[in-house]
């Protein structure tokens, strides 16, 4: 495609400032939430004592709302369009604890006390974190199916890395990127990609800068000569304010990467931070906080399915499978009893008569369409309650909450040399691939998953991905 085609295609579609329309969005949706958090705190009082809080009390602190997006603003919560969920996430913790904190400062000062109004303020910033991703979760979504939404992105490159890049920008609009362009100086890549312009130059990126105003450069040449990769960084993707450069993702795809500096040399660092000591002290003190809280509140719930499967099917509520955990040392993962008596052998008799479920079991070993799963069995692996007695294992420092999936032996081999990598850490009870596509996921992606969580682990990125795993079960995606 030549410059002047582009022109009048980039024109057409991009007209819009989307910092500026996600910034309205995002301020709209925070304060829904801060209003619903403080509705919640002086309900939940009242609930206590129907006189301890009026209408007017819960009136007068609406003022404080503002006070919010002004903390949030300086926090660098807008625009947000592109911002990290699990960075998102630290934010607003910090945000919601400064501006609740200066409430209830203030109010102390005022009354030397503590009174009804405060108690339901302390309420308030428990639920307003978790009011506050909700509301921006969906915003987000709602937001990224609109025209105006995504920051444009220029990508050098239309080769493999460069067309993955696309591909999952395409895929997941909520990153907040849109591939606009690719260029590359080789004919042979074609005049499009999936609809995405190719102009065969590299050396126009300042004519598009000055042009049409656009900001991030992503580059994806990793065959490109470094000699000739180094004259395309310095006269051309320079110009661009933000510049991402993407490693080889057919050798170091798992590769997390920060910058260090040798007094003026860069270098490229990697670091494997769940395997500190004092990381992982931390992620065992969060595991038992949540698993002794989470363990009382759903004990009711445990109860009753443990009622239910007695009383439809014979055999043990409970049932425990051999599973490969941290360096590769075997356990008993536990499981609500989802399947009937002599499921072993059922298995071995339907492998051994259908050739298409045998291969669908060599491939991934679940099978979308298993007889041995009772009617009962099927909903909790819908929903994944069936894995919820895997607490106990949780408890016992067999498993973490958050982590690489505990396999079976059979599954050594389909991570290959990746494995000793992978399980150098606690499998989970859920994980970071489970929320991005779970049983769909492929062992590839899993590998790529499980060791960026194991390179860039951190209490926030734990914390996102138990609020992902709430919607995944919900919405039962990928589970069989």
């Amino acid at each position: 495609m030549k410059l002047a085609d582009f022109d009048i295609w980039y024109r057409s579609r991009y007209k819009r400032t989307t910092s500026g329309y996600a910034t309205f969005f995002f301020i709209i949706s925070d304060l829904f939430a801060l209003f619903l958090s403080f509705g919640t705190g002086f309900f939940i009082v009242n609930l206590y004592d129907l006189h301890a809080i009026n209408f007017k009390s819960f009136v007068t602190y609406w003022p404080y709302l503002p006070t919010f997006i002004l903390i949030f603003y300086a926090n660098q919560l807008y625009p947000g369009v592109t911002l990290a969920p699990a960075e998102e996430l630290r934010r607003f913790f910090i945000g919601s604890i400064i501006g609740h904190g200066a409430i209830l400062l203030t109010m102390y000062l005022e009354h030397q006390t503590i009174n009804y109004i405060m108690i339901a303020f302390i309420i308030s910033w428990f639920f307003s974190y978790w009011y506050l991703l909700i509301c921006r979760s969906f915003t987000r979504w709602l937001v990224s199916k609109t025209s105006f939404w995504g920051i444009p992105a220029v990508i050098y490159g239309c080769g493999a890395s460069g067309k993955l890049v696309a591909d999952r920008l395409l895929e997941v609009p909520s990153i907040g990127y849109v591939p606009v362009l690719f260029l590359d100086d080789d004919p042979s890549v074609g005049e499009t990609y999936k609809n995405i312009p190719i102009i065969h130059d590299t050396s126009i990126g300042p004519e598009l800068v000055e042009r049409y105003n656009i900001k991030m450069a992503i580059v994806a040449m990793p065959r490109v000569d470094r000699h000739r990769l180094a004259d395309i960084l310095n006269e051309s993707v320079s110009a661009f304010r933000y510049n991402v450069l993407i490693p080889d993702f057919f050798g170091l795809t798992n590769m997390w990467m920060s910058v260090r500096d040798f007094d003026g040399i860069l270098g490229l660092a990697t670091s494997q931070r769940l395997l500190m000591p004092w990381n992982r002290l931390r992620k065992r003190v969060l595991d038992l906080l949540l698993v002794l809280v989470g363990g009382i509140l759903l004990l009711p719930l445990f109860l009753f399915i443990a009622l239910l499967i007695k009383v439809s099917s014979p055999g043990p509520v409970l049932y425990g499978h051999t599973r490969i955990g941290r360096n590769g040392k075997p356990f008993k993962a536990y499981k609500f009893r989802s399947m009937v008596k002599d499921a072993d052998k059922k298995l071995k008799d339907l492998l051994e008569r259908d050739p298409e479920a045998r291969k669908e079991w060599e491939t991934s070993f679940k099978l979308k369409n298993d007889p041995r799963i009772t009617p009962i069995g099927k909903f909790l692996r819908k929903t994944s309650l069936d894995e919820f007695p895997q607490l106990i294992n949780v408890l016992k420092n067999e498993m973490s909450l958050i982590g690489p999936r505990p396999i079976v032996e059979a599954e050594i081999e389909k991570y290959g040399k990746h494995f000793k990598r992978v399980f150098a850490v606690k499998p989970g009870l859920t994980g970071l691939w489970q929320v991005s596509g779970r049983s769909d996921t492929d062992y590839d992606e899993r590998v790529a998953f499980d060791t960026y969580y194991i390179q860039s682990w951190s209490i926030w990125l734990d914390l996102w991905i138990l609020y992902k795993t709430v919607g995944v079960v919900f919405r039962g995606k990928g589970a069989y």
